[in-house]
């Protein structure tokens, strides 16, 4: 019986010490590094919505419909990053104020677009957000690289989507 309860208290204590509440907790710098990243996803998001919703002319529909598949992967990602910077005990701010005076986008333009300045538009922000996430991978590895694998994933999707987008105003060479 008394090994039993031995046994018991050692799992116990081992429990408690590889709790996710004392667990891996990220640096200044890996909390920084996920916050720019985060910010940037969600300019995007909100940006998309913004020319989804003004985006004029040839091949309007087509735009229309990828510029909601762009805000739908920007807010998946940005939810992503954000609660592994939770477990990580980071706190991420998404607040407007926060993305707007933070984020590496530049301001999208009021007012109707048309559907080739859009794909310029937004396949410039999709590079930007993609930048950020690429500057920022290299440190975040060196403290998390399970952190970086969603980097990774950040930069597949957004890498994807501003070649896919681009390619609606280029030219056979």
């Amino acid at each position: 019986m008394a090994q039993g309860t031995n046994k018991q208290r050692t799992n116990k204590q081992r429990t408690s010490k590889q709790n996710a509440e004392s667990g891996f907790r990220a640096s200044a710098k890996l909390t920084e590094s996920l916050q720019r990243v985060l910010v940037d996803l969600l300019e995007l998001q909100f940006q998309g919505k913004q020319a989804h919703w003004n985006v004029v002319g040839t091949n309007f529909r087509d735009t229309h419909l990828q510029l909601d598949e762009i805000v739908a992967a920007a807010r998946t990602l940005a939810d992503t990053v954000a609660e592994r910077m939770r477990a990580l005990h980071a706190l991420p701010d998404g607040r407007s104020r926060t993305v707007s005076e933070t984020t590496s986008l530049p301001a999208f333009p009021q007012g109707e677009v048309s559907t080739t300045e859009t794909i310029d538009l937004i396949t410039e922000r999709l590079e930007a957000a993609a930048s950020t996430a690429r500057d920022m991978h290299d440190s975040v590895d060196e403290e998390d690289p399970t952190t970086a694998d969603i980097l990774h994933v950040v930069l597949e999707q957004l890498e994807q989507f501003a070649w896919m987008v681009s390619a609606e105003n280029r030219t056979p060479q």
